[in-house]
């Protein structure tokens, strides 16, 4: 039995529907495996920042660092005060500073972003605050520092006013 052409050009239009749908699910689901593992990766990485930044923030680590660089330094006359010797502290810190730079800047802009998160999210709450102040983190440096006078104005203001009332109120 023949088919019009009609009919079998629908079929393989519906065919090729079908197996663009087919081919989007599967990107779908491709995009979300990826971005789950980005997210763990994220969060892992977070985390390990986020500890990075305690231990060498903390006492502890100053020592230790104080520690090493007093044996480097004490191990000069030993080795001579060679440029190999130079070169391991020189390499080690290098390594070391690099290295840490990225942890603790996640961490700072992890700290950051809720700070101005719970900072908008009070702004919001209040009804005198200004609510154009939220997200004036994103805005051109030249916005800000207009801002920034404006503000120094008006707190200057306040503490005029403010030292007016003192000098009005009767010493009691």
């Amino acid at each position: 039995m023949a088919h019009p052409p009609q009919a079998l050009k629908q079929r393989s239009h519906k065919a090729a529907e079908r197996l663009k749908l087919v081919r989007r699910v599967r990107q779908a689901r491709e995009d979300k495996r990826e971005h789950q593992t980005l997210s763990a990766i994220h969060e892992a990485f977070h985390r390990f920042a986020h500890g990075v930044s305690r231990a060498v923030g903390s006492p502890l680590a100053f020592v230790g660092a104080l520690v090493i660089v007093a044996g480097w330094a004490l191990s000069g006359p030993i080795f001579g005060y060679s440029d190999t010797w130079q070169l391991v502290i020189n390499t080690g810190t290098t390594i070391i500073t690099f290295l840490v730079v990225f942890a603790i800047q996640n961490t700072q802009n992890r700290d950051s972003q809720a700070l101005h998160l719970k900072l908008d999210e009070l702004i919001r709450a209040i009804e005198a605050a200004r609510n154009d102040m939220v997200e004036i983190e994103n805005l051109p440096d030249a916005e800000l520092a207009r801002l920034e006078d404006e503000m120094r104005d008006l707190c200057s203001k306040a503490s005029d006013d403010h030292a007016g009332d003192k000098q009005q109120r009767p010493a009691s």
